[in-house]
């Protein structure tokens, strides 16, 4: 370590594990358990929202979303997203990451309660009302991305640094889980208070006027995880690393740190320790940033940008794979409410038997094997189980090989997410200079979100057949699904590649990665190298 480390900084990082830093997991986490629960649960309605709103007399078929509606409404909370992630990114760095924290989950917890209002019953309005407050809560949730990891990184200790990260990440399957069994819940309890045939049965009946109300109750429901936080975020003393590094308060950093520590940090010590060399005060994308984080940043952005379309593409096969084992009965067979449980069921044991898992593995080997290892083997068996599901797709598609297909999709994105779903948003946290770590990190997460984008909506028109007589309704001739699966497959290949300009952090101070409080010399050099683990 550097002979002028902050010695606040060194407490830190060399710091026991301690209950502050588990108290640190579930405030961060929490609101990333809020982020998955709101991101997730508008799949578990947007069915019943099109029988509710879209039903056309005389047909054989529920009413569903048209695909402009459906994709604004399951992708406006991502558009929200990215440009939060940008927005609050940059805010965390310029006022602080504390100021910022409690603004992104009040914006969470209004946005939640006011998706479930409408103005007016039509069905334009609506689906408006739902999108408008939907973009907003998605700008929320953006802001929760950069100031969470951001915030993990720097009260965290640089031995269990990695474990921390992702732990408050991994909340995200709890989230996504959450939301299944809850949906489950309150499905439950309104088909046996307000029970209905089938669509088949009855069309009309089969969705009864106080389904109205499920879809509502679902989406507010995320106001309340989001609520209960708000005040321990709010007592959280600001990071030191921000406060001795950025606002320049060594004396406060020390104060704040000797309380949340307990142990004697004598300000004294430390206040003319603060770095003032001119040369490590360059602005972001200047030309010395670029050439000390711009292949880090091209590395962080790019990587996450590739995992998130691979990822977020996987509700192509979802129907497809629900439908085949059984989880998910024809929907004229169903009524209304029960469709909702049936959707929340499949979504709640694929959480946990895949989502959970993969999460928590990575929880557990990132700071053994290290981020570079971990990223580089999930890209590695992704493309792998890619490439064996497309190459040989019509061998899947036989009902006898059905159980197959579906154990290679579940691989797939246990390794996406104990592997680069994890490693992407650990890693921009903890390889730039904290005066650009939220920002860093947050164009990083928005890079990623413009990827999800492409995964969900772009895919979902490229994988439609290339006969027009075979595509869903609404929707233009593509280039089929084993066409889109090889896609996908080169996609998690330049993952692989895109990894090499990535640095390995494990064991490492934020300090070192960043070059603060190095010489110039040391900087250059290793900064820009990746430990092979």
């Amino acid at each position: 370590m550097a002979d002028n480390q902050l010695q606040v900084l060194n407490a830190l990082d060399v710091a026991k594990t301690q209950w502050y830093h588990f108290t640190a997991i579930v405030i961060a986490g929490m609101g990333f358990f809020t982020d998955a629960y709101d991101l997730f649960c508008i799949s578990l309605v947007t069915k019943l929202l099109g029988r509710i709103y879209y039903h056309e007399e005389g047909s054989h078929k529920p009413g569903t979303l048209p695909p402009n509606v459906a994709a604004a409404t399951n992708g406006v909370a991502f558009c929200g997203t990215l440009a939060g992630q940008l927005f609050f990114g940059w805010l965390g760095d310029k006022l602080g990451r504390k100021k910022v924290y409690g603004m992104t989950l009040m914006i969470m917890v209004l946005c939640s309660i006011a998706s479930g209002l409408s103005f007016g019953d039509k069905p334009k309005t609506v689906m408006a009302t739902l999108c408008f407050f939907r973009f907003w809560l998605g700008f929320g949730i953006g802001g929760d991305y950069p100031l969470s990891a951001t915030i993990m990184s720097e009260y965290a200790n640089k031995k269990t640094r990695g474990a921390f990260i992702s732990a408050v990440f991994a909340m995200q399957g709890f989230g996504i889980m959450a939301g299944g069994i809850f949906a489950i819940i309150i499905s439950s309890v309104f088909d046996a208070k307000f029970p209905a045939p089938a669509y088949a049965d009855d069309a009309l009946g089969s969705t009864v006027p106080q389904a109205d109300f499920v879809w509502r109750i679902i989406l507010m429901f995320g106001a309340i995880p989001a609520s209960m936080t708000y005040y321990s975020r709010s007592k959280m003393p600001e990071t030191a690393r921000y406060t001795a590094l950025v606002a320049k308060n060594a004396q406060q950093a020390a104060s704040d740190m000797s309380r949340v520590l307990q142990v004697e940090i004598e300000p004294e010590q430390i206040l003319e320790e603060i770095s003032t060399d001119k040369s490590k005060s360059f602005s972001l994308f200047s030309k010395q940033f670029m050439k000390r984080h711009g292949l880090h940043l091209l590395g962080t952005t790019s990587t996450w940008f590739l995992l998130d379309i691979a990822f977020y593409s996987q509700n192509l096969f979802q129907k497809d794979i629900f439908s085949a084992i059984g989880w998910i009965p024809p929907a004229q067979t169903m009524n209304a409410v029960q469709e909702v449980f049936k959707i929340a069921r499949a979504q709640t044991l694929i959480a946990l038997c895949s989502t959970v898992p993969g999460y928590w593995f990575t929880v557990v080997f990132i700071d053994v094997i290290g981020r570079f290892a971990i990223q580089l083997m999930g890209f590695f068996f992704m493309t792998v189980f890619m490439f064996a599901l497309a190459i040989p797709y019509t061998h899947w598609t036989h009902k006898d090989n059905r159980i197959g297909f579906v154990i290679m999709y579940s691989l797939t994105f246990f390794f996406a997410n104990f592997g680069p779903n994890a490693t992407t948003f650990v890693v921009p946290a903890e390889i730039f200079p904290a005066r650009f770590r939220s920002t860093c990190h947050g164009i990083s997460a928005a890079s990623g979100k413009l990827g999800a984008m492409v995964g969900a909506f772009g895919f979902l028109y490229l994988a439609q057949s290339p006969d027009k007589n075979k595509t869903d309704a609404g929707y233009p001739p593509g280039i089929g699904v084993r066409n889109s699966l090889l896609v996908l497959g080169v996609i998690n290949f330049l993952g692989i590649l895109f990894t090499f300009l990535v640095p390995e952090s494990k064991g490492k101070s934020l300090e070192e990665m960043s070059g603060e409080n190095e010489s110039n010399e040391q900087n250059n050099n290793d900064s820009r190298t990746v430990e092979m683990v």
